[in-house]
Formats: structure tokens, sequence, C-alpha cells
């Protein structure tokens, strides 16, 4: 019998389709990652090009700022020089105290940044002024510039901290020099105001985006003036931020992409240290914003690209694996929507639902409830001095934290229908289908409970451990509800709760028109 040349359960032309098969799926991956690579490539650098554009923006804008500050400061340092001079070499006696005050009065009036002059004797008691009575008071010995004369026998300028002037309450930069008599004893402190408004008009004439600051401060840190103008930070402290820690120490000025400890928000700061004046200047505008048009095209790009991708992977996905590997490709795909779905919908610190998801939630349990008539609750609930936690600790052991008290919310959480969130920072929310207010209550009691339960060490709390405040409300849908105002009720019994001491929970009600607040305990 003849001996057959190919194996009888071999299908013809297998030998010759399986390189093609390879060489089709290896040209397929080539062109995606081509494609894929360009689009990298041309977005990055676009990217780079908007970043670039607005360092350099920046960079003008902080050198406009420090030649303004340093312009106004040295006009008011001008006219103290030439007045402490005159004052050293003929004295303010009586005689001389009337053309004094007229001299005070048109230099105020000659230099629009000058609130008014004002010079002080030894003691620190008002002698002369710009204005046309003396103010009334125990003068101005407590003063930070009087007492650094008073310390300090340099006849430099000194810049001192903003204060509210005791003329007319009016907030100022002062700007002084150190008077001496003939043999070099002290004798006063020659002061000029330099007006706030002064800065503030300059800084709004610049376009900033809603998340844009400027700020002028001394070397030291202490802040002087800022936008948007923030009366409680005048005077605050900013030694401990990064353009003072580590920019400053390495160059006067440049420009640092730095994310705000305040609000969380990156922006790309540019600063300048003057060199006349012991003053820092800094802007920053939000890195969103400033990549606003870059989303815009990358989208738009993104979208094209993956369509051609699409189509080359449907052509390669018909040619390779036909239909027997459809299904395996259709399943593959099945996983990674609902792995990305979960990443769409999910916190990755702690596992929680997000505020998306949460919103979806929301809509979904307000039409069930108008439709049964039944109870929808809320917990709104914050991490009692998180930020001091943060401080104390740092943002590593915060994220532990973070993820602990989610396990709670979790553990708490026990119908199906229950949906704890993460709502932002240390906020969180819980949200209680078909429970009314007193099932929300014994909920959150559980929940403050378990958190102390875990006795997490917090030296920045009274107790001595983290404790969580909480919010409370119920209501049962009537099908026309507002999202908004039902988040706002549960955030407002939370801020009462935060107000009446932290470490309970507040129920709202609307009919009294109060929030009863509880230590959710009893």
């Amino acid at each position: 019998m003849p001996i057959p040349i190919h194996d009888p359960h071999q299908t013809p032309g297998t030998l010759k389709r399986l390189p093609l098969r390879k060489a089709a799926a290896l040209f397929i991956v080539a062109v995606c990652l081509c494609l894929s690579g360009l689009l990298y490539l041309q977005l990055e650098q676009t990217r780079r090009q908007d970043l670039a554009n607005a360092q350099i923006a920046s960079t003008n804008l902080t050198r406009a700022m420090a030649q303004q500050a340093e312009d106004t400061f040295l006009a008011a340092d001008l006219v103290l020089t030439s007045l402490a001079d005159w004052v050293e070499d003929d004295g303010y006696g009586a005689a001389q105290r009337p053309r004094l005050q007229k001299t005070f009065a048109r230099r105020v009036q000659q230099l629009e940044q000058l609130h008014g002059m004002f010079l002080f004797d030894r003691e620190g008691q008002w002698v002369i002024t710009s204005f046309p009575d003396l103010p009334r008071g125990n003068g101005v010995a407590d003063r930070e510039y009087f007492r650094f004369h008073q310390q300090n026998a340099s006849t430099v300028a000194h810049i001192g901290p903003a204060i509210r002037s005791r003329e007319n309450g009016e907030w100022i930069i002062p700007i002084s020099k150190r008077i001496n008599d003939r043999a070099g004893n002290f004798q006063g402190v020659l002061m000029a105001g330099i007006k706030m408004a002064y800065f503030d008009r300059f800084f709004k004439s610049f376009s900033l985006d809603d998340n844009g600051i400027m700020f002028l401060g001394l070397k030291d840190g202490t802040l002087l003036a800022r936008r948007p103008f923030d009366e409680g930070l005048i005077g605050s402290s900013l030694a401990r931020g990064r353009i003072y820690q580590k920019l400053l120490p390495e160059a006067p000025a440049g420009t640092a992409m730095i994310k705000s400890v305040v609000d969380g928000v990156v922006r790309l700061y540019g600063y300048r240290q003057l060199a006349a004046y012991p003053l820092v200047v800094a802007s920053a505008s939000s890195r969103d914003t400033i990549l606003k048009g870059w989303y815009e095209r990358a989208f738009q790009s993104s979208v094209i690209v993956a369509l051609v991708i699409l189509g080359v992977g449907l052509f390669g996905w018909v040619f390779i694996h036909q239909v027997r590997d459809g299904e395996r490709i259709e399943k593959n795909l099945r996983k990674a929507q609902r792995t990305l779905e979960q990443i769409a919908t999910h916190d990755s610190l702690t596992g929680l639902a997000n505020r998306r998801l949460f919103e979806q939630s929301l809509e979904i349990e307000f039409a069930r409830g108008a439709r049964q008539s039944s109870p929808v609750g809320l917990i709104m609930l914050d991490i009692d001095f998180f930020k001091r936690y943060n401080d104390a600790y740092g943002h590593v052991a915060g994220d532990h934290c973070l993820t602990q008290v989610a396990q709670v919310l979790k553990n708490c959480s026990q119908r199906k229908s229950d949906l704890a969130v993460r709502y932002g920072g240390e906020e969180f929310a819980v949200l209680l289908p078909d429970t009314d207010i007193n099932g929300v209550l014994a909920i959150a009691g559980q929940i403050r409970r378990s958190v102390m339960d875990k006795r997490i060490t917090h030296s920045g709390s009274p107790t001595g451990y983290l404790t969580v405040s909480l919010g409370c409300y119920s209501f049962i849908p009537s099908g026309n509800d507002s999202l908004e105002v039902f988040i706002q009720r549960a955030d407002a019994a939370l801020y009462q709760a935060k107000n009446a001491g932290r470490n309970r929970a507040a129920v709202l009600s609307l009919e009294e028109g109060v929030a009863e607040l509880m230590r959710s305990d009893r």
C-alpha cells in the first residue's frame, strides 16, 4: 500500500492558515499601537506646550506684580527717608509740627497708595499725622513695627505685618523708619501706611480663573495681601508652604505645579522674591483651567483614534477569530466593562460608591419611594477634626483612617439596597431606602459607636480618639423632589451636629424648623 503524503486527520490548508493568522494579528496590533503612540505623543506635546505657555504667562505676571510692589514701597520709602532726615535735623518740636503736618498731608495726597503718615515719639505716642486731628488712645507701643525699631538700630525701612489703622480701621501695610537724635539714640518712629485696597485693585486688574489666587507676603511667610481677599487669612503664616519651604531657598523666582492643602486644587504657581525689599509675590492658576482647551482637543482626538482602532479590531476579530472565538471575546469585553463600571462608580481608596453612583441611586430610590410611598433616608457623615489628624499623623495615616471609617460604613450597611458613599474628602454618606427617621438615627448611632470602638488615636480630638459627626434626614418622595435639597437637609443636620460639639448625630425636623441633636448612644 502506498504511504500517504498527508496525515488524513489534518485539515487541508492548516499549515498555511496558521502563519497568516499570526501575521494578521501582529499587523493589527502594530497598527493599533502606532495609532495610540502617535496620539499619545501628539497630546503630550500639546499638553507640554500649553503648560509652557502658562508658565511664561505666570512668570510675566509675577514679574509685573513684583515691579508694582517694589515701585509702591520704593515711593513710600523715598518719602520716609526725606522726612526722616528732616525730622532728625530739625526735630519735631511745637514750632516744627504745623509745617510737618502740612508736609505729611501733601505727601499722602501725592501718592495714591498711601493711607496716611504718622510720627510717634519714643514712647509710641502720636506726635504728628497726615490727618487734621491726632487720634486718641494709648499709642502704638504694642505694634510690631514700633518694637522692631526700639530693638534695632538699623535705619533701613521696615515692612511689618498688615494691621488695621487706629485712625479709621482701614487695613494697611506699615513701612516705617527709625528716628534718632544727633547722638544716635532712639527718638521715635516715622511710619507710612500702604492701603491694602491699593493692592486689591491692582490684583483685580488681572484676569484669573475662579480658582486662581494672588498674594503678597513677607519673606518670613506672613501674608500681607491676597486675591480673593479673606480677612481671616491676613497675617497668617505661609512659611510651611512648598514655596517658602523648598522653592525660594533654591531660586528667588520660578514656577511650580502645587496641590493646595486647603482645597485640594492643583495650581500652577509663579513666585518671585523682591530684590530691594523682604517681600514675596505669587500668582496661581488652576491646572484644569490651563488645560481646558487641551482636554477638549484630547477628547476629540481620542474619539477619532478609538473609532479607527475599533474598526481595525473588528476587522481582526472577523478575519482571525471568526464566529467560534467571538463568544470568548464578547465575554472578555463584558468583564472589562464591569471592571470599568466598578472604576467609574466606586472610590479607589475606600472601595465605597462615589458621588456618580450615589446620584444615580438617589434618582432610582426617589422614583421607587414615590411609587410605593416609602421613605428614603440619608446620613451625611464627617470625620471630626480630620485636618488635625492629617497634620499630626500624615496623609498616609489619614488614608488608612478613611479606609477604617469606610469599613465601618460597609459593616453597618446590612441590606443590599443600602449604599455607603465617599462623598468627598473626609465626608461620607449612607443612603437608606425604605427607612424612616428612627431607623436612620439608629443606624447613625451604630456607625458612631462602631467608629469609637475602633479606638483610633487622635491627639487633635477632645476625646483623644477619632470620632464622627452625623446628620440624619428622611422623607417620603412625592415625585417632584430635588436631589440637591434632600442632600442639603442632611448636610444641614450634619453642621448642626458639628456646631453642637461634634461626636453626635443631628436629626433635621422640618416641622419644628430646628435640628434635634442627640448623642446617638441612648
